[in-house]
């Protein structure tokens, strides 16, 4: 196993304090997590530096939002003063995930190969824009190539062996509509 693959030091962003909810310190949190409530249920949670531990209750919801308590938040100037905060639990506190799944934190930082063992680059991020899961990758020449996150394009992720494989597209698709517009453009 590689160095890599191990998940101990590694943090995992599972919340967010989106401000106020009341005039007694409690929070809105929007969660991350497949059933938001788990953001309270790995216990303490800290912020992205690991500075600040945060005991959290979760005390109901609203508007797409958890509202919970925090303890030694007492007011509404202190849960003001936490919007903004990013909550993170270490990796392996985490369930492990379901075949062909994977958390970003497993997967960034990798080195990517392509299906011929040579060196592509490294995994930056994991994005969803709405139209489909993105990976981004710092390719080896220092550039940055954005590909879709699927079957077709990621072929294989080896979490044991600390990689992945990607199939980058070979070619670009371009509607008949696009090529009409840009005709119109370039005038007579």
């Amino acid at each position: 196993m590689t160095e890599r693959a191990h998940t101990e030091d590694r943090k995992v962003c599972i919340g967010v304090i989106a401000g106020p909810h009341g005039v007694k310190g409690q929070v809105r949190l929007k969660s991350f997590t497949a059933d938001p409530a788990d953001v309270a249920a790995y216990g303490p949670v800290t912020d992205a530096a690991g500075a600040r531990t945060f005991k959290l209750a979760i005390a109901g919801s609203a508007r797409n939002m958890l509202i919970a308590r925090i303890e030694g938040v007492k007011d509404r100037d202190a849960a003001e003063a936490l919007r903004g905060v990013e909550l993170y639990v270490d990796r392996d506190r985490l369930p492990e995930a379901e075949e062909d799944e994977f958390y970003h934190a497993d997967l960034i930082g990798l080195p990517v190969r392509t299906a011929d063992g040579e060196a592509f680059g490294t995994v930056l991020a994991l994005h969803n824009y709405g139209a489909g899961d993105v990976i981004e990758i710092r390719s080896v020449d220092g550039g940055t190539e954005i590909l879709p996150f699927n079957k077709d394009v990621v072929p294989e992720i080896d979490l044991e062996n600390g990689f992945l494989v990607v199939a980058p597209p070979t070619e670009t698709y371009a509607r008949p509509e696009d090529a009409d517009e840009e005709a119109r453009r370039a005038g007579p």
